[in-house]
């Protein structure tokens, strides 16, 4: 798909300097890109590859200094967000499916809404109720009494247990898992673990995106509940009666422990750790690997295990590096002392 530069600068308010007559047929990586494609720059320490990019155009922050006439300028606020709005222009194509397929199986009490895509060997059980223009993809089971929104997609070998709820415009990849059980057992006088029945389900709000071999346990009693605009990496489990706060954040690898509450607009990092029953208020950072083993109460940047404030996380580590420095001084400052103390005769 070929496009203008002048049209692309159009869609993107930017500015141009250069060959205003340059059509571009594809976007890459600038240190990939070739003859014909288009690139950005958004962060300092991509910059040493504008002087050798084989890119015909770049997307660039206004005021960027120019070291090439070779190369076209498209000058924006942000270009992250200006390059990141072109990839659906030219690359339009997402998979797609119509239709419902002839191995797909639908319970004769299951509502179907319109526009509804269901892939090969669906299983849609009793009393489900899919929303409009929602896209199943093969392999799919989703159980009974489930309900999910409009314009919801579901990539394949996704499982939906019994009586959750998926709101509208959700995604979720494949090999995730919505409501399997939670992690609940109690020991008998010998030892013996007998599981505690969990019977709430998982409410999963609008606009939610869920990546590949998620599992988000169902509730013991009422709902694990993902908020609307919440976005979840690959690989990270949520467990029972959790709650994750609208537009947070959550990279891949990281865990939640049962009954803990995540609050609003939250970034955690990959292979965090948070245990059961504490509160992460709205607004807080936490960096990659972490150990959250108490409630953070104050937003702000948190790292390390267990956790400390950002900045005394930095001091301490600094302090850590030295600790071979340290221990030569203190030995100096010992040899210093017994030498005063023989010379004052103690």
């Amino acid at each position: 798909m070929t496009f203008p530069i002048l049209k692309i600068a159009q869609l993107i308010n930017a500015e141009i300097t250069g060959d205003e007559n340059l059509t571009i047929d594809n976007l890459a990586k600038i240190e990939e890109a070739k003859k014909g494609e288009l690139t950005f720059l958004y962060l300092q320490q991509y910059e040493k590859y504008v002087a050798t990019t084989n890119a015909s155009a770049i997307i660039v922050k206004k005021g960027f200094k120019k070291i090439r006439e070779d190369i076209t300028y498209l000058e924006v606020e942000n270009p992250n967000k200006a390059f990141f709005g072109l990839l659906s222009t030219f690359f339009p194509d997402r998979p797609k499916i119509s239709g419902i397929d002839k191995t797909a199986y639908v319970s004769p009490t299951a509502k179907i809404g319109a526009k509804v895509a269901l892939g090969r060997n669906v299983v849609i059980s009793d009393n489900c109720v899919i929303g409009d223009n929602c896209m199943i993809f093969h392999n799919v089971v989703i159980l009974d009494n489930v309900k999910v929104g409009a314009a919801t997609q579901l990539y394949p070998n996704i499982t939906i247990r019994e009586n959750c709820v998926i709101g509208e415009r959700v995604i979720i990849h494949s090999g995730t898992v919505v409501g399997s059980d939670g992690f609940g057992f109690v020991p008998d006088e010998n030892n013996h673990y007998d599981k505690i029945p969990q019977v709430g389900n998982v409410v999963i709000a609008d606009d939610v995106e869920i990546g590949a071999n998620v599992t988000i346990d169902r509730a013991m009693l009422g709902s694990t509940v993902i908020k609307k605009g919440v976005k979840l990496d690959n690989l990270i489990q949520i467990a029972h009666n959790v709650i994750v706060g609208e537009n947070t954040v959550m990279s891949a690898q990281s865990g939640i422990s049962g009954s803990t509450t995540v609050g609003r607009n939250c970034m955690i990092a990959g292979q965090v750790g948070l245990v059961n029953h504490i509160h992460i208020t709205d607004g807080t950072i936490i960096g990659a690997q972490a150990g959250v083993s108490k409630s953070i109460t104050k937003p702000g940047f948190y790292v390390g295990s267990p956790i400390k404030e950002g900045r005394e996380f930095l001091r301490t580590e600094g302090h850590i590096r030295n600790l071979e420095n340290y221990a030569k001084k203190i030995k100096e400052l010992e040899k210093e002392l017994e030498e005063l103390k023989k010379k004052s005769g103690n």
